[in-house]
């Protein structure tokens, strides 16, 4: 069943709403927080398998690498060189997201041409994306494998590697008439028409440089998925997307926004003490385990800034000097209470947005305080942290802009 409307601010599906409602009508916070409870568990456990494969020397390994934020150098990439260096479909769990994997697969000429043999011993038919990469021409290996894929009702993503080589390429050739976008152009219609020479079906390929992922079709390739992915799913992928653009940065928090409510509304109503000097109760270890997640969303968590900062040859200092608000480890109990204190003083404020946001609380006297309270919290909290991430993200802008 459809997802309600993503601008609504509600993540959840409609047998999911039907649910709470129903929860709701019975005239307690904790009868619907105890039925919300189950669904963000639920959230937190989704997993989502990408599975990568092409030509030897294609890129794979490396979009592998990007995909989790790491260079091909770093400890726990996936091995990349210009022979083959994945022998065997290799899992490589996200670093900060373990329920998402992805897959790197050998040289697409392993596959022979039986493919079908192989990527059902593989048990590949509980992956949820597919992505075949090449790094010059689609070939008759490529559209064996691209059928058996779209024949087990898969999705399916057709991804041209390694277009910033030809770019440099071309401009040392012909740099009185270079033209990037004509190059883009020439690259994406050659692709193209090989796919449809070959009978496939396919949206559009996309052209992309694993070394620079933030740059050419990659926000194409981003809405896409957000378009073609179960809501869940997308929302699992957006928050493992290392931050490279602002517009991710942006969809990060957007997530969040719709996110958030649900988690007020469980900590408000399900095992929740008395916050001493409030007149609220609510569950700060629910809370600080949330806004830690935030914080690594953002990337900012110690791991993710020294990468960060390695990848720039910065020290790491600068970047924690742009960051306001706590990194991941620093979120606690304490820093939940006092930021829950800063924000009793702006509940009132917060009326209609609390009704415009889940209107059923409006009628509901028992919890509504402990909500409109940790929802303001949450909220402030979100907004601190994204502008953070944007500060760093501008930073790495201007150190790769002096290179």
């Amino acid at each position: 069943m459809a997802t309600q409307s993503r601008e609504d601010g509600i993540t959840l599906s409609r047998e999911e709403m039907e649910t709470l409602n129903a929860a709701f009508e019975q005239g307690t916070l904790a009868g619907a927080a105890s039925r919300l409870q189950e669904i963000l568990e639920s959230l937190e456990t989704v997993h989502l398998d990408m599975v990568i494969m092409g030509e030897t020397g294609s890129g794979k390994s490396s979009f592998v690498n990007a995909l989790r934020g790491l260079r091909d150098e770093d400890a726990g990439a996936a091995r990349t060189g210009v022979v083959e260096t994945t022998q065997e479909p290799t899992p490589y769990q996200h670093p900060q997201y373990p329920n998402v994997t992805i897959w790197d697969l050998p040289g697409i000429s392993t596959f022979g041409i039986y493919p079908e043999a192989y990527l059902d011993q593989l048990g590949f038919s509980s992956c949820n994306i597919f992505i075949i990469i090449a790094s010059q021409h689609f070939t008759a290996q490529h559209a064996v494998l691209a059928h058996h894929i779209q024949s087990m009702g898969k999705s399916l993503y057709f991804v041209r590697s390694k277009v910033d080589v030809d770019l440099d390429s071309s401009l040392q050739r012909r740099p009185s008439s270079y033209s990037e976008a004509g190059v883009l152009q020439e690259i994406q219609e050659d692709c193209e028409e090989g796919l449809r020479a070959q009978e496939i079906e396919f949206s559009r390929v996309f052209l992309l440089s694993a070394f620079e992922l933030g740059k050419y079709d990659f926000h194409l390739l981003k809405e896409t998925l957000e378009k073609e992915l179960k809501h869940h799913k997308w929302e699992t992928f957006l928050l493992a997307l290392p931050g490279i653009s602002l517009q991710i940065l942006e969809k990060k928090k957007a997530s969040m926004l719709q996110h958030m409510w649900l988690v007020s509304t469980v900590a408000s109503g399900i095992h929740t003490v008395p916050i001493p000097g409030l007149s609220i109760s609510c569950d700060v270890d629910l809370l600080v385990r949330t806004l830690q997640g935030y914080c690594k969303a953002f990337g900012l968590d110690d791991n993710s800034l020294e990468k960060l900062a390695a990848q720039m040859d910065q020290p790491v200092g600068q970047l924690r000097a742009l960051v306001k608000s706590p990194l991941a480890k620093e979120v606690s109990k304490t820093l939940v209470v006092q930021l829950l204190t800063q924000a009793t003083s702006m509940v009132p404020k917060l009326s209609k947005q609390v009704v415009s946001t889940a209107p059923v609380l409006a009628s509901m006297a028992s919890g509504a305080l402990s909500f409109a309270t940790t929802y303001k919290m949450i909220r402030s909290f979100v907004d601190k942290v994204t502008e953070d991430a944007q500060r760093v993200l501008i930073k790495v802008f201007e150190v790769e802009a002096e290179k």
